[in-house]
């Protein structure tokens, strides 16, 4: 029989690859001097990502409920290297709907297959220990942006092509024509196609490795586990329950808020601290990785406050650094922040697997919660494009951060008034819940 801890390291390892949408922020400036976009043209590509990503977390968990995770997330991980393969190879010649469609709908849809799968995997691998198993996964997830950054920082070609389309840009601001050369477009095209090939080479035979747990074993590990902790609701009867839209919109809420930053991570960076394009790239390659460490260190947390106080500290600690550092220039101070709010971001991926499978059990975990994974394809689309939004329209991405602050204050009561959904009978119809 396979290790749990094999299974969780395969699902983590496929999530290292897709977790690479995170470093879209890399490709911004080279994008928009590249072919004379503007922020909110590039950004949609990025949008368009998570928003299938939403939609393919729904089709993906529903099938791999009914066949098994091993098709739904091979399937995912060729799109999603496909998609980037497409991307790099027709971008140049057909402009911005063909990565719009190859990015973004072939390759976002591949990364919702191959997301939800591992997490409704591990979530029943570990019973015991929900939020530190599938926190351990989604870990690699925000991972991955930090390995891809480390990687691309450190390739002189690409480092040149960030610095080149920096002096684009502030060329143009200031009134002159100007573009990349061919030879950077050609950087950047290549820099997709390669990637593409890195997951289809890495991610897909860790995909193939993942497998449910015996029933029996899963029942063993559970072991004293409480009658309330045991509760299989049908992803119909969760979609009754009042509970199910609140979990929805905490995971939105919280996806809105650190998803306006990562999407233009590298250009927030530079505006409020004036920093060089490729000192940018390195620093948000360090801090990405608490994306990651987010995802596990809140994840195992809940396990032992719960996952009520843990949203509560997520969205709290947010709100005074979205106030506030528009108007901060310190490098470090800056960097500190926005890596809490990656931290936080993280978290709120790391415990809402379990808080979904406290509330509505394991046994239709993939089609619940890719419905509840819903919520981060639509929070992909409204904060990405309200931030390049406000600064195609105000000049400046400052402005967008405040209403962020507000929107969170308001987060912070889900939580506290969110309860246990009561346990449905075999009949469907709600039986008293278990005290």
């Amino acid at each position: 029989m396979k290790s749990r801890w094999a299974v969780a390291i395969a699902g983590t390892l496929v999530m290292i690859c897709l977790g690479t949408v995170y470093s879209w922020s890399l490709f911004t400036d080279p994008l928009i001097a590249s072919f004379g976009w503007s922020n909110s043209t590039t950004t949609w590509t990025f949008s368009l990502t998570i928003l299938f990503l939403g939609i393919g977390s729904i089709v993906g968990g529903r099938w791999q409920d009914r066949s098994g995770p091993r098709p739904v997330v091979v399937t995912g991980a060729i799109l999603w290297g496909i998609g980037n393969i497409l991307a790099g190879l027709g971008t140049a010649r057909f402009g911005a709907w063909w990565i719009y469609l190859t990015y973004g709908v072939i390759g976002g849809f591949g990364l919702g297959l191959a997301y939800i799968t591992p997490v409704a995997v591990v979530t029943k691998w570990f019973p015991d220990k929900r939020g530190l198993g599938s926190g351990m996964v989604v870990m690699g997830f925000g991972l991955g942006a930090f390995f891809y950054n480390s990687l691309l920082k450190n390739i002189p070609a690409f480092a040149q092509v960030a610095r080149d389309a920096a002096e684009v840009i502030s060329a143009r601001k200031a009134g002159h024509v100007s573009s990349l050369s061919s030879g950077d477009v050609s950087i950047i095209m290549m820099t997709l196609v390669i990637s593409g090939v890195v997951y289809l080479v890495v991610g897909g035979p860790c995909a193939a490795y993942l497998t449910n747990p015996p029933q029996g074993d899963a029942r063993k590990r559970a072991g004293t586990a409480s009658a309330a902790d045991n509760r299989e609701f049908t992803p119909l009867e969760a979609a009754r329950t009042w509970q199910f839209y609140v979990l929805w919109l905490m995971l939105f809420l919280n996806v809105t808020a650190g998803i306006l930053f990562i999407s233009n991570a590298v250009p927030i960076m530079r505006e409020l601290t004036g920093i060089a394009p490729a000192r940018a790239v390195s620093i948000y390659g360090f801090i990405a990785l608490f994306n990651g460490i987010g995802r596990f260190f809140w994840g195992a947390v809940s396990d032992r406050i719960g996952r009520k106080l843990a949203y509560i500290l997520i969205y709290g600690t947010q709100v005074a650094i979205f106030f506030f550092v528009g108007h901060i220039h310190s490098l470090l101070a800056v960097s500190t922040l926005f890596a809490i709010v990656l931290l936080d971001y993280g978290g709120g991926f790391g415990t809402m697997p379990s808080f979904t499978a406290d509330y509505f059990g394991t046994r239709f975990m993939g089609a619940i919660y890719g419905w509840i994974l819903l919520a981060w394809g639509v929070g992909g689309v409204v904060g990405p494009i309200f931030v390049a939004y406000v600064k195609d329209h105000f000049g400046s991405f400052r402005e967008a951060l405040p209403w962020i602050a507000v929107m969170l204050i308001f987060a912070t009561i889900l939580p506290a008034i969110i309860r246990r959904p009561t346990a449905p009978t075999s009949s469907g119809t709600p039986a008293p819940n278990p005290t």
